[in-house]
């Protein structure tokens, strides 16, 4: 049987007297599109962040590529190839398409004005920049030394999802990432999703849109009550199950 690249078992995480997590568990198969749904207050933002190194959970273990680890901040999970792509995107607006995708990780010239000077190899950047670009199909986006203010919502999107799966070397995390989109940009955000399970990244994907859920999902993890309550196959049930066992209406499937 095929181990989880991503794992969690066991993991509570408490705010005095309120419990976030009980006894969660989760696993992130290889090469696929994990859908993680919940009522508000589930616990399934909770559970995101102990992964990405947010949040430290008070008991539990996290398990990466079979070894168990322990993020302390979101450096950590990303040092570890873990990459986040948040529903408020996290970029820099007034900065240019390169300069976003290289924030905190910016390229040196070689020799001593990279080492001593500190001098920024831009035309690598450049260049690196129009490769991701083009390998996720980004190819509206022709100057990328433009502001990311004067995209639009889905061109911001989709440089938050090329700066992931560009840096992201085992996992990638996407929070509602068509939450404020059109029917238009959604679409081409559901496309990225496809694109990078096709390069082989493994992708876990929070969101309340049942019709996207089920349509790039290869398994759907249900949240209830701070803790996982099922696991189920998006071809075998439907979008009222899914809904039904998530509000407790339908007992979880055995």
């Amino acid at each position: 049987m095929t181990a989880p690249i991503l794992a969690a078992r066991g993991l509570g995480k408490r705010y005095g007297r309120v419990v976030a997590l009980h006894d969660a568990d989760f696993e992130l198969m290889p090469g696929e599109i994990l859908a993680v749904i919940g009522d508000n207050g589930a616990g399934k933002s909770t559970l995101i962040k102990c992964l990405t190194g947010a949040v430290i959970p008070d008991e539990g273990a996290i398990i990466l590529d079979g070894a168990r680890v322990h993020f302390r901040s979101p450096l950590d999970a990303r040092a570890a190839g873990i990459e986040t792509v948040y529903q408020h995107l996290a970029l820099c607006p007034a900065l240019p398409i390169v300069d976003n995708l290289f924030l905190g990780r910016e390229r040196r010239r070689p020799g001593v004005l990279g080492r001593v000077f500190r001098a920024l190899d831009r035309g690598a950047m450049e260049r690196e920049a129009r490769a991701h670009l083009n390998a996720l199909g980004l190819l509206t986006i022709q100057n990328i030394r433009q502001s990311v203010e004067t995209l639009s919502g889905g061109q911001r999107q989709g440089i938050a999802v090329v700066r992931a799966t560009a840096f992201g070397s085992r996992v990638v995390i996407m929070d509602e990432p068509t939450a404020a989109l059109g029917v238009k940009e959604s679409r081409r955000v559901l496309e990225l999703l496809l694109d990078v399970k096709r390069r082989g990244l493994p992708i876990v994907l929070i969101s309340h849109n049942m019709p996207h859920v089920f349509e790039v999902a290869d398994r759907i993890h249900i949240h209830r009550l701070g803790r996982r309550i099922a696991v189920i196959d998006p071809k075998r049930h439907t979008m009222s199950d899914a809904v039904a066992i998530m509000t407790g209406a339908m007992p979880p499937p055995a």
